[in-house]
């Protein structure tokens, strides 16, 4: 086993952790970011496997534009949790329908 194959391996381990960790984070800031570092690692490996075409796209949409979407998405709801009023809340059954 040589060094590249062992370098491809824990690439690997990492996505998976990665996979598992996005799906365990309570925060959703932090699944956003470690969902940039999946891609990211998904970019490295497609570069190993001789991919590059692949490669600039899982950065580009991959790490680069969903990454962004997504920050912008969370700043958006922060900013209207933040504007809601204090006794507004959401219903018990878990529908979120406005009144």
């Amino acid at each position: 086993m040589d060094l590249s194959e062992i370098f491809k391996i824990i690439l690997i381990v990492l996505l998976i952790g990665c996979a598992i960790a996005v799906n365990l984070t309570p925060s959703l800031l932090q699944a956003v970011i470690i969902f940039m570092s999946y891609s990211s690692v998904m970019c490295l490996l497609w570069i190993l496997m001789e991919s590059p075409d692949l490669a600039i796209t899982e950065a580009a949409v991959g790490a680069g534009v969903s990454g962004l979407l997504f920050l912008q998405t969370l700043r958006k709801i922060r900013r209207e949790d933040e504007n809601a009023e204090p006794g507004e809340t959401e219903p018990a059954d878990g529908k979120g329908g406005r009144r």
